[in-house]
């Protein structure tokens, strides 16, 4: 699409198509008191040198060269540059798949291979192309659990991330699905006696994250089985995809849905990144957004085309699974050239680094729970507020963790910690001398 100025002559012509003189009749509709009429507060235009200079003073200001300990659903790995070199060429850099999807046979492949690499990763059996993010495939995956079920009643864990929660909150709230949370227990884990009282026939779904907020790694076997116990379905959210290299996969899960940004997809200031959601092919019709699908094309070659796409722009209103509209290609084709490069052996390898990197600074601090975690864990700070502390970091060129008060009053003076492959032993050093000062 070009964007080009109109010329003087045609802006004449195309307000006599209109029956019009001026610009100003196309306004002369709206009240004079609501119009602006005064000068606005800008700059007169730059050159393009004074434009280049303009941002290169700016990005002088970004923190480059900084160590950064904040996790909390938003990951610092190393990003290969060979994925910004496919992932740029013209072919892929879009968001869109097209209108008439088997034209882009490139495009349709990259998401089958896509596909095919989350269920390897997840242990399900069929995965979509992605959803916008984490966060807003948490309440597709309760709305599914209410179409597959026909109950009407949601279970969350405290545990899953604070903002996902209050993303499901927004859905579900106009859907009229009502949704409770589960406590933790001491051990940072969900209280397995809070869920037994509050499971019942009317319970649709249960949605736990593993690792979850805190870092702790859930007992997903047991889970299910008190689950499924009472004919629910139990949902499975994950942060950190890294983890799924090395921890068992939630294949005793009805539906996972996760967050990929940990897989080549810059922070960028929480956003853009890649959501995913899978289950089981029982499922499949209950899927929301498109599904990609291998086929034979009329000469018996192989071929790709979408399977499904049953969001209410292609089918009826009231048969659609979701309003899910584009999804993200281009940050799903990051995630897919980030898994080939690595292979499995290599996802094992990166993740037994965080593991190994974020127990080395663990034992350094005081821990808040007892429970296996993988890169994530919570710290006390013992007198010091997580502010102090972080302020003190800043200075030394290293971003501390989130203070958890933030999201649960009842965990004053702790702070969430994030160690990866990018971590260094002296910026783990510093980071704990800076807890033991009192």
């Amino acid at each position: 699409m070009r964007y080009l100025p109109k010329s003087a002559a045609e802006r004449r012509e195309m307000l006599a198509t209109l029956g019009m003189q001026s610009e100003e009749d196309l306004i002369a509709y709206l009240p004079p008191a609501v119009r602006f009429n005064s000068r606005l507060s800008m700059e007169d235009g730059k050159s393009e040198f004074e434009i280049v200079d303009y941002f290169k003073e700016r990005a002088e200001r970004n923190a480059n060269g900084y160590a950064s300990f904040l996790g909390a659903g938003v990951y610092n790995h190393y990003r290969p540059v060979l994925v910004d070199a496919i992932v740029s060429r013209g072919e892929f850099l879009t968001s869109y798949t097209p209108y008439q999807a088997e034209i882009s046979q490139g495009i349709l492949a990259a998401i089958f291979e896509f596909q095919t690499m989350v269920c390897q990763l997840t242990g399900m059996e069929v995965a979509n192309a992605s959803m916008y993010d984490g966060s807003s495939a948490v309440p597709e995956a309760a709305m599914m659990a209410v179409r597959v079920t026909h109950r009407d009643r949601i279970l969350i864990a405290r545990a899953v991330h604070p903002e996902y929660r209050e993303v499901l909150g927004t859905y579900t709230h106009r859907q009229h699905i009502p949704v409770e949370e589960l406590a933790y227990e001491k051990n940072g884990r969900l209280d397995l006696d809070d869920l037994k009282a509050k499971l019942d026939d009317h319970t649709a779904a249960v949605i736990v994250q593993s690792p979850n907020f805190f870092g702790l790694i859930e007992q997903i076997d047991e889970l299910s089985h008190i689950v499924h116990g009472k004919g629910a379905l139990l949902v499975v959210v994950f942060t950190e995809a890294v983890a799924l290299g090395l921890i068992e996969p939630p294949r005793h899960a009805d539906i996972v849905v996760g967050e990929l940004q940990s897989f080549a997809i810059s922070p960028s200031y929480g956003g853009p990144f890649a959501g995913i959601i899978a289950t089981h092919e029982k499922f499949i019709r209950q899927i929301p957004g498109r599904l990609a699908g291998e086929t034979t094309d009329a000469s018996g070659h192989r071929a790709f085309c979408l399977t499904l796409a049953t969001r209410e722009q292609h089918i009826r209103r009231e048969k659609a699974t979701s309003n899910i509209c584009t999804n993200q290609a281009l940050l799903a084709l990051m995630a897919t050239v980030f898994m080939s490069l690595y292979g499995k052996q290599g996802m094992r390898e990166l993740a037994e680094q965080n593991l190994a990197k974020a127990h080395y600074l663990a034992d350094k601090l005081p821990l808040a729970f007892d429970a296996p975690f993988f890169n994530e864990f919570v710290a006390r700070t013992n007198g010091k507020s997580p502010e102090q502390i972080n302020a003190a970091l800043l200075d030394r060129k290293i971003i501390g963790g989130l203070p958890l008060a933030r999201f649960y009053p009842e965990l004053e003076n702790c702070v969430l910690l994030c160690a990866t492959e990018m971590s260094r032993r002296q910026d783990m050093d510093t980071l704990a001398q800076a807890f033991a000062k009192q």
